[in-house]
C-alpha cells in the first residue's frame, strides 16, 4: 500500500486524553472563487466518489427528459434510508412510466436506516428497500421518456450511462480515471479528491437550468436526500442553502451556496469522523450548524470524543 493512499491523519479518537484510533484520508477545502483554502492528504490520488456523485447522475437524467416533481428528484439524488416516503416516491416515480417494483435492476438490500432497519426485521431483503432505488426508478423513467432499452440500462455503453459519464466529465473538467460498477449495480467512475470538488462546486454555483432544478430539489427536499435522523439531512435543514451527499467508503461532500466546499475520502471507509471535521470547517468559515460531535463514553461518563486534525 502506497504511502499516497494512506493520506494524512484527519481525525483522532481521545479516550481520557489518549489517542485511542485514528482516522486518515484525503480533504480538500475550496474558496467561493474556486481557489484551494487547504488540502489534506494526496487529493490528486483517484477514489471512487461512489453516491456523492448522484447530483450529477441525476442531472444526466433530466437533461435527457427525465420529469419529476421536486420531491421525486430529490429521490433520485439520494441514498435513502428506506423509510415508507421512500419506498413509496420510488413506486410513484415506476408507475408515472408505466413501471413497477420488479423492473429495478438494483441489489436486494434491508433499509439503509437504522431505525427502518430494525422496524423491518428479519424479512428479506428487497430492491425498492435498496437505498439507490430512486437513482434507478429516474434511470428507467428516463429509458422509458427516450425510449431506450430498460432491461439493459445498467451496461457501461447504454445511451443513458453514456450520458451520465459526459455529465460527471464535463462538470469535473476531467476524464474519469477507472470505470467499474457500484453496489447497486450501477457504472461507477473514479475521480480525484479534487475533482470532486470541482464538480461538486461546478454543479452547485452553476446557472444551467438542469443544474438548478436537480440542486433546489435537493435542497428543497432534504428529508428525501437521506432521512429523518441521518447527518445529511439534519444539516441540509439547519444550514441555509447547503448541498450535502455522503458516499459508500467514507467519502462525504458538502457545498454551500456560495461556492465554498469540501470534500473528503476516510481511507478506512468510516463516515464517524465527518461531522466533526465538517463542524470544524463551517466554525472556520463562520457558518452555524448544530452540534455533530462524536462523543466516547466509559458507561454514562463521556471520557472523550473524535477530535478533528485539519
Amino acid at each position: 500500500m502506497s504511502n499516497n493512499f494512506q493520506g494524512e491523519v484527519l481525525a483522532e479518537l481521545t479516550r481520557n486524553g489518549l489517542v485511542e484510533s485514528i482516522h486518515s484520508g484525503h480533504l480538500i477545502m475550496l474558496n467561493a472563487d474556486g481557489s484551494v483554502h487547504k488540502t489534506k492528504g494526496s487529493v490528486d490520488m483517484p477514489i471512487f466518489p461512489r453516491s456523492s456523485v448522484k447530483c450529477m447522475q441525476a442531472s444526466a437524467m433530466v437533461r435527457n427528459g427525465l420529469k419529476l416533481e421536486p420531491r421525486l428528484l430529490a429521490l433520485v439524488e439520494a441514498s435513502h434510508s428506506g423509510a415508507a416516503m421512500h419506498q413509496e416516491g420510488v413506486l410513484e416515480i415506476l408507475a408515472s412510466v408505466g413501471l413497477q417494483e420488479s423492473d429495478l435492476q438494483c441489489a436486494f438490500d434491508k433499509p439503509l436506516g437504522d431505525v427502518e432497519r430494525i422496524a423491518w426485521g428479519e424479512k428479506p431483503a428487497t430492491r425498492l428497500a435498496m437505498n439507490c432505488s430512486g437513482k434507478h426508478a429516474g434511470m428507467l423513467a428516463t429509458c422509458v421518456a427516450n425510449g431506450w432499452d430498460i432491461k439493459t440500462y445498467l451496461s457501461a455503453d447504454h445511451p443513458l450511462q453514456v450520458a451520465v459519464l459526459a455529465e460527471i466529465e464535463s462538470l469535473a473538467g476531467a476524464k474519469v480515471a477507472n470505470k467499474t460498477f457500484d453496489g447497486c449495480g450501477a457504472p461507477l467512475f473514479a475521480l480525484t479528491t479534487r475533482e470532486l470538488a470541482n464538480a461538486i462546486r461546478n454543479i452547485t454555483i452553476s446557472k444551467d437550468p438542469v443544474h438548478v432544478e436537480v440542486m433546489s430539489a435537493a435542497r428543497a427536499f432534504p428529508e428525501m436526500v437521506a432521512g429523518e435522523g441521518r447527518l445529511t439531512t439534519r444539516t441540509m435543514k439547519s444550514v441555509p442553502g447547503l448541498f450535502m451527499k455522503e458516499g459508500a467508503e467514507g467519502v462525504q461532500v458538502c457545498a454551500l451556496s456560495d461556492g465554498r466546499v469540501i470534500a473528503m475520502k476516510i481511507i478506512d471507509g468510516s463516515w464517524r469522523p465527518c461531522a466533526p471535521i465538517i463542524m470544524e470547517i463551517f466554525k472556520r468559515w463562520a457558518v452555524q450548524m448544530p452540534d455533530e460531535s462524536v462523543k466516547i463514553y466509559g458507561g454514562a461518563s463521556v471520557i472523550g470524543e473524535v477530535l478533528p486534525n485539519i
